[in-house]
């Protein structure tokens, strides 16, 4: 099974609509680790690291985001995997 690394930023109404909590319980429901943050951009970055086939799910869900999100633009870049051990929401920056 192979581990893969993702950081992914996201680019639309992704923030005030529960985005961040929608990817976390998602990664959780998956079990991912990584980490997910609001930007002052209005956008939303993170980084996702598990199983290949259960991070391209994970990102699936990120190009729909919940029902309030209206995601506009969903960016990746694969990364060599740093061995993160939980998910969690980080501060913005």
């Amino acid at each position: 099974m192979s581990i893969v690394r993702a950081h992914f930023w996201v680019k639309g109404l992704v923030q005030g609509v529960g985005f961040r909590y929608f990817v976390l319980r998602q990664a959780a429901a998956l079990q991912l680790n990584g980490w997910v943050r609001n930007r002052y951009n209005g956008s939303v970055e993170g980084v996702v690291e598990g199983p290949a086939e259960r991070v391209k799910e994970f990102l699936d869900y990120c190009r729909h985001g919940p029902a309030m999100a209206d995601v506009q633009e969903l960016k990746i870049q694969y990364e060599k995997p740093q061995g993160e051990n939980t998910f969690r929401i980080r501060g913005s920056i």
